[in-house]
């Protein structure tokens, strides 16, 4: 998309596993995605600065700032920015409660749709069995990612030079490693669990890099996915609607009617 694209309004916007301070986020399309989407509520469920990496080395150019100076803009012009953080920027629970530039941090909490549904909004690695029990598993899984990612940025490299369109190794091994998938399968179930059983119609999380909407047994389960290698996001609709924002296909398509909220949900 270009510059002059509209902004694209919708009710809140949900964002997650962008791991500011590493190599592998894509700090520039998260930028462009937040030029041309907006909603007067943005929760950041978790993973949005990578303190694992940056204890092992400081990486942190222009583009991440001004990740992070774009989404204070966006409070000073009157908008709320909820932070909820998860296991890579874990350093963030311990403010919960406070406010910094505005933006709210708070261990979890629950959003209200417009159709009156009761969402959990959790970064949901409490329900990561690895993380759990084997948090040396998950460093190294982590590591092992990390150099994963970078491979994949270099291929597809090579792939656009040819005309080829845009491949994901971690999505591909997902869907095709049965152990990762059984792991899926186990965690969204946990989620929902966790949502039927603080009362909830709902659960919004992220973690697995996995985007995904879906219910499970009654239960709304609502993953954002991430922005370092599908560059996903969810968007909730003025009625109430989710939709998974993938904002690689995004790009390459011809900007959508912009959608504009009624007074009274501008102003929630």
């Amino acid at each position: 998309m270009t510059d002059d694209a509209p902004t694209h309004r919708y009710r809140a916007l949900f964002l997650s596993d962008l791991h500011l301070g590493t190599r592998g986020c894509q700090a520039e399309l998260l930028l462009d995605f937040l030029r041309h989407n907006d909603a007067p509520t943005i929760y950041l469920v978790g993973d949005i600065v990578d303190g694992w990496r940056l204890k092992n080395g400081w990486y942190w150019p222009q583009t991440h700032n001004d990740v992070v100076q774009k989404l204070l803009r966006k409070v000073r012009k009157g908008g709320r920015v909820i932070y909820v953080p998860g296991n890579h920027d874990e350093f963030a629970r311990d403010y919960a409660g406070l406010e910094f530039g505005g933006v709210e941090v708070v261990k979890s909490t629950f959003h209200e749709t417009a159709d009156g549904r009761r969402m959990l909004v959790v970064h949901g690695d409490q329900f990561d069995i690895v993380m759990r029990h084997a948090r040396w598993l998950a460093m190294a899984g982590d590591w092992a990612y990390e150099w994963a990612i970078v491979l994949n940025a270099h291929y597809n490299r090579l792939r656009r030079a040819f005309g080829g369109g845009y491949w994901s190794l971690s999505a591909w091994a997902k869907y095709k490693v049965k152990n990762v998938v059984n792991f899926i399968g186990d965690y969204e179930a946990a989620l929902a669990s966790e949502a039927r059983r603080r009362g909830a119609d709902g659960v919004i999380c992220g973690h697995i890099h996995h985007a995904a909407i879906k219910t499970i047994d009654g239960v709304r389960y609502v993953n954002t996915g991430d922005f370092v290698e599908s560059c996903t996001a969810v968007a909730e609709h003025p009625d109430g609607r989710f939709e998974i924002l993938r904002w690689t296909q995004q790009l390459a398509l011809p900007a959508p009617v912009n959608v504009a909220l009624p007074a009274a949900q501008a102003a929630a």
